[in-house]
């Protein structure tokens, strides 16, 4: 009897195992669809559709905002980049690798380039850590060297 059901658990496992495996899959993808979007808004200079992106209000971790973990409502980030984007007209992200980390952090790391009114030119490379819940980015946890050359 037990050889009988012995081939029936293990096909019951697997096929378990695999489902579990599948609704992961999806939702990391998702994630990675969300984030791709988003730059793709950075990169267009999209502020008020990037910033739709993100929770009403957000925690950061940015050298650029202070230390240790920052709320921002949608409106301060659209006027952050915004600004940002006065000091440097032509600023992009070139996304370099997405790393999914379990079901709601994607981490990327970026190289961000852009030209100065005066033609000065800067490349940072950044890497982000996105906490993404129900679809919208909650957390925005940024890391960059941030001294000066």
């Amino acid at each position: 009897m037990i050889k009988k059901l012995l081939p029936i658990l293990i096909v019951t496992l697997t096929f378990t195992s695999c489902m579990n495996t599948d609704s992961h899959s999806e939702t990391t993808s998702d994630n990675e669809k969300l984030i791709e979007q988003y730059f793709s808004h950075f990169n267009k200079h999209e502020w008020e559709k990037m910033a739709a992106m993100y929770a009403e209000t957000a925690e950061f971790k940015d050298p650029s905002l202070g230390s240790g973990i920052v709320k921002q409502t949608r409106a301060q980030i659209i006027k952050k980049y915004a600004e940002l984007s006065t000091m440097f007209p032509d600023v992009n992200d070139k996304v370099l690798t997405v790393y999914p980390s379990g079901k709601n952090h994607i981490i990327v790391e970026f190289l961000s380039t852009g030209t100065a009114p005066d033609q000065s030119k800067f490349e940072l490379p950044i890497c982000t850590i996105f906490t993404i819940e129900n679809g919208i980015i909650t957390k925005d946890f940024t890391y960059y060297d941030n001294f000066e050359e």
